[in-house]
């Protein structure tokens, strides 16, 4: 079952990661076209000073590598708004290394931050929102094209995508729609701050603005991926491959 859109204005919109680049460009495209935002991340002071570029947008923090934060930030939301219409998860770590170098705690932890995490906001969501809402998680462009020297930052984000494909196929019938955003490298600083060693020599980035335009188009709509095609423009498709 498609059909399922939102009406950015005046939707109740959970952005988790409202404190990265990414995540904060998103929220702020969405306030701009009239949602009314709640901002989860990890770092209440960080929360505090993203929030005062909304009026009372509720903060919520959250850790990653708990779980039961994630649901319990979901819930909080979903009562600080009085419901919610759609949930974005825009964070995550990476480590880079040839798979024979990176740990298995490092590779847990990757698991943990960019699946688990991801996927304990979606189950909560899923257990509040109503027909016509949208689950949407950045996934990224290494679901299509696994990069060598990130095998396991690659498999965690492809669980992530595998998980968001099942799902979505369970919700279409409860009229909520699933959506995928796998935009290619960003200008965001984020291969900068890895959890082990260091990132390749990488091209220049893509904007992230013109990617929380494109998700913002995306929840207005019926799109289930989001994606970046070859020549770096942003693509938009209705169903998911």
């Amino acid at each position: 079952m498609l059909g399922v859109n939102v009406d950015v204005n005046g939707a109740r919109v959970l952005v988790a990661g409202a404190t990265g680049v990414l995540g904060g460009a998103i929220t702020a495209e969405l306030a701009g076209r009239g949602a009314r935002p709640a901002l989860a991340g990890r770092d209440p002071a960080r929360l505090a000073r993203a929030a005062q570029a909304y009026s009372s947008a509720p903060t919520i923090p959250f850790d990653a590598y708990d779980a039961d934060s994630c649901a319990r930030a979901v819930l909080d939301a979903s009562t600080a708004l009085g419901g919610l219409d759609a949930v974005v998860t825009a964070f995550g770590s990476v480590a880079f290394g040839r798979a024979y170098e990176v740990g298995d705690e490092v590779a847990e932890y990757l698991m943990a931050v960019n699946f688990l995490a991801p996927v304990a906001f979606c189950r909560a969501a899923l257990g509040v929102m109503r027909p016509g809402s949208v689950l949407a998680a950045v996934t990224g462009a290494v679901v299509e094209r696994p990069q060598a020297g990130m095998a396991d930052y690659s498999a965690s984000k492809a669980a992530l995508s595998a998980w968001l494909d099942a799902v979505r196929r369970e919700a279409r019938g409860a009229g909520i729609r699933v959506l995928d955003i796998r935009p290619g490298h960003l200008d965001t600083g984020f291969a900068d701050r890895p959890v082990a060693g260091e990132a390749p020599p990488m091209p220049a980035g893509g904007d992230p603005r013109q990617v929380a335009v494109a998700v913002a188009e995306a929840l207005a709509t019926e799109a289930e991926l989001l994606r970046t095609a070859s020549d770096g423009t942003t693509v938009v498709e209705r169903r998911a491959r």
